[in-house]
């Protein structure tokens, strides 16, 4: 891809010696799901696929944005001193939020620039395009400015752009798996305080497979937001009764304790969901790291159970691929990942049987759902770099 967004910036932006060609991954969540904003624990990955983009400098004070990804494609052009503006201009106020958030931090753009972008990750799938996105601006704008910042702020600054431009009050979790990732590991990361270690995934006869309902959603038009509300509410409500800083300080035997503060019927489930994921996934690292790998899928599978039932965030779509996966014997685990409300489902499959989970799976879905899912098998890729 490299080739095709320096042939395409000189196609819309015309000859520059200085431009150059970048690329930050999508990722995937294994588990922990909504519990990134609660001070729980995380477990994504970064994926092979992502956003190509190529970037230079220019002049004056222009800011000027193409997507190759657009067949009535046309460059859309934003003023550095007018950012306020393009906070609903379309993908654009992604990139253009990043810029903002670099300010905000103090640091200013002198000039302006122009930046290609191509993104393979499927979009409104849930593998973080927005994330990506905002994290490869970040490391162009930190390459073509000598800005002095880390990878880790990189994440920090996308997630604040998305809270406060984007107004999608999304947790840590998406910016650090793009920002971080690294090959064949994933990250488990405590939210609360962000440390963090890999974990090698070693997947000897097994596949991951994303699995897609084609089923569009927008974080920022769907029920996220009040998820997080009621799970705020919540945790103030049990900060009256017990010392914590976030819902993830709690053991599932301390929430049992202590649930009845909650005074609503309704957020005490969806406290019950981020206290309980936050110790599976836990588990489900240690799980993996010492080869337990069926144990691994049986808290994925519990993981699906608990978002659609507790947290309500799967619908038809999402349920009616992870219940059809866990019927084919040789898949380990199945469940959603991202935020909900439609993108994908994460599976590990047996090699064996990733030709009949595809064909079952599919099937099934489109028999209930009237159109199909699309299946990628993908790959545990790198962090953010110059390509």
């Amino acid at each position: 891809m490299k080739d095709e967004v320096l042939r395409g910036f000189e196609e819309q932006y015309g000859k520059n010696d200085s431009v150059k060609a970048y690329f930050a991954p999508g990722r995937v969540n294994l588990i922990g799901e909504h519990t990134d904003y609660n001070g729980g624990h995380v477990f994504p990955c970064a994926l092979t696929i992502g956003t190509y983009g190529a970037a230079a400098k220019r002049d004056d004070r222009k800011m000027r944005f193409f997507s190759m990804n657009f067949d009535n494609g046309r460059i859309i052009e934003v003023s550095l001193d007018d950012l306020e503006k393009s906070r609903t201009a379309g993908w654009t106020a992604y990139p253009v939020g990043v810029v903002w958030a670099f300010e905000k931090r103090g640091f200013k753009l002198d000039k302006g620039f122009d930046m290609i972008i191509y993104g393979n990750i499927p979009n409104g799938s849930g593998l973080s395009s927005s994330a990506s996105l905002e994290v490869l601006t970040g490391f162009i704008l930190r390459d073509l400015y000598g800005f002095d910042v880390t990878n880790q702020d990189l994440a920090l600054i996308g997630q604040y752009s998305e809270n406060n431009f984007n107004g999608c009050n999304c947790g840590i979790m998406d910016q650090f798996a793009v920002a971080m990732g690294k090959e064949e590991n994933a990250i488990f990361l405590d939210t609360a305080d962000l440390s963090f270690d890999y974990a090698p995934i070693k997947l000897e006869g097994a596949k991951i497979i994303i699995s897609n309902t084609n089923k569009k959603h927008k974080l920022t038009d769907s029920a996220y937001n009040e998820r997080r509300s009621a799970c705020e509410e919540a945790l103030a409500e049990l900060q009256k009764v017990v010392d914590i800083k976030g819902l993830g300080d709690l053991t599932e035997e301390e929430f049992e304790a202590h649930k009845d503060a909650i005074k609503d019927d309704d957020r005490r489930i969806k406290a019950k969901h981020a206290v309980y994921e936050n110790q599976r996934t836990i588990e489900a690292v240690a799980a993996l790291k010492a080869g337990n790998l069926e144990r691994f899928g049986e808290l994925m599978k519990q993981s699906h159970i608990s978002l659609r039932d507790d947290y309500d965030v799967t619908g038809v779509e999402l349920d009616t691929l992870a219940e059809e996966a866990w019927k084919i014997p040789g898949v380990i685990g199945s469940r959603m990942t991202g935020g909900g409300f439609g993108g994908c489902t994460v599976s590990i499959v047996k090699d064996e049987a990733v030709e009949e989970f595809k064909e079952k799976v599919g099937k099934a879905y489109r028999e209930k759902i009237g159109y199909d899912a699309t299946f990628y098998t993908v790959s545990i890729g790198g962090g953010p770099a110059v390509i």
